[in-house]
């Protein structure tokens, strides 16, 4: 634009003295007048447009006077720009200085990790006995009580095995009825033979006495050879009848013992049977799946009318009332953490809410000691890893009975170790045993 008018000025100069060269004064008053209007044109255009730098005009006094407007517009604004860029600069040092006091004073003293999660020790209902499930009482992510229902299989049959085992310890207790009654009568014959013993030692020695009366008449001649024999004969049968006697008392208290041995035999099977009772009342009662803790009722695994077997999984019982967290801290975070240390707690699923807890133990190992197949570093190829050790963090009872926290929910833990850790930064020889912590 400020090209065009420069070049339209100088066309109007050479037609002014083209003019005046040929008509005189009269002409170069009117090439004057043009002048002053395109003077005043060019001035108009320049307050209008004042971002606009006009080029170097062909002629020296309209160039002269165009560069003054643009000049007092910039100055403001660059002494504006340097005040804004100071302020800011104020700014980011105050923010520095901040942070650093922070850092210095308490933010050095924080360990943090995302890497921790909520857990619980979760319940794992099992079946005890098999069967067919008729129905099922708590509902999914209830909570429950100890000794509450949650399912119950069918117990028919285990009901049938009840009556049976007590139907046999019936029987079996009549059976040692009996036997008793029958050491009673074999007590009784042992009397009688104790009986019939004594009375042929009473016999045996009237027929001794006999006999050694007739030996002294008859040595003397005063009695018969047949009386003597008479009593000769007489005495031998008493002996016979004695040990006789003697032989029947024997058999009658081996009787009675034989008979005790029997009642003590079914009294061992009486008690085997009530063995069978209890443990046929104790399958009966495992019929009915109840609740071992008090907790919420879930991942229920099947359904009314599904056949169990010993052992299947039922579900579980979480109970959140004990919930905890355990904190995946860097092997190189160790350093200064110890038990009782105060944690902050930030749950990913209730945004900036926080929760106090405390730390209460630090693992024997790092996780990869307890996987199933451990590494082995000593052969092959070594990339060292950082390793992760569990660190356990107790979560205050008032929180915990919130039920807010729910076992799998992801965390970030930031313990702060200003307390407790005044070893660390010491030069003391780890290897002492007074330095081993406690758990």
């Amino acid at each position: 634009m400020a090209t065009s008018r420069d070049q339209a000025a100088r066309v109007l100069r050479q037609e002014a003295v083209e003019t005046s060269s040929a008509n005189g004064d009269a002409a170069t008053e009117k090439s004057a007048a043009l002048a002053e209007q395109l003077r005043s044109h060019v001035a108009e255009e320049t307050k209008r447009r004042p971002g606009e730098a006009p080029e170097k005009p062909a002629t020296d006094k309209p160039a002269a006077d165009q560069p003054a407007p643009q000049a007092a517009a910039a100055a403001p604004k660059s002494g504006k720009r340097k005040f804004v860029m100071m302020g800011i600069g104020l700014v980011l040092a105050l923010a520095a200085a901040s942070y650093a006091g922070y850092y210095t004073l308490v933010g050095r003293f924080y360990v943090s990790t995302d890497d921790a999660y909520v857990r619980a020790n979760n319940t794992m209902l099992g079946a005890r006995v098999a069967g067919h499930i008729s129905s099922i009482l708590a509902g999914d992510n209830t909570l429950v009580h100890a000794g509450d229902t949650i399912l119950r299989i069918d117990d028919g049959d285990y009901k049938i095995a009840v009556d049976a085992a007590a139907t046999r310890i019936g029987t079996q207790q009549a059976t040692i009825d009996r036997i008793g009654r029958q050491i009673a009568a074999l007590d009784s014959q042992v009397v009688q033979a104790k009986a019939q013993l004594v009375s042929a030692e009473a016999g045996l020695k009237r027929a001794d006495l006999d006999y050694e009366r007739q030996q002294a008449l008859s040595s003397k001649g005063f009695a018969s050879r047949a009386t003597f024999e008479t009593s000769e004969a007489g005495r031998d049968q008493g002996a016979a009848a004695v040990k006789a006697a003697q032989a029947a008392y024997d058999v009658a208290v081996s009787n009675v013992d034989v008979a005790k041995a029997q009642q003590a035999e079914a009294q061992a099977q009486l008690a085997e049977l009530k063995t069978t009772l209890a443990k046929a009342e104790r399958d009966l009662s495992f019929t009915a799946v109840r609740a071992p803790i008090d907790g919420i009722f879930s991942n229920r695994l099947v359904s009314a009318g599904d056949f169990i077997a010993v052992g299947q999984r039922l579900g579980n019982v979480v109970p959140l009332d004990d919930v905890y967290i355990d904190a995946n801290f860097k092997e190189t975070q160790l350093k200064r953490i110890r038990p009782g240390q105060p944690v902050t707690i930030k749950v990913d699923a209730y945004g900036m809410r926080k929760f106090a807890g405390v730390v209460e133990s630090i693992a024997a190992g790092s996780g990869s000691v307890f996987t199933l197949l451990p590494p082995d570093n000593a052969t092959g190829n070594f990339t060292k890893i950082v390793q992760r050790v569990p660190v356990r963090i107790r979560v205050p009872k008032s929180v915990a009975r919130q039920n807010l926290l729910r076992a799998g929910m992801s965390v970030y833990a930031s313990v702060d170790t200003n307390k407790g850790a005044a070893d660390a930064d010491s030069e003391i020889d780890l290897d002492d045993p007074t330095m081993i912590h406690p758990q």
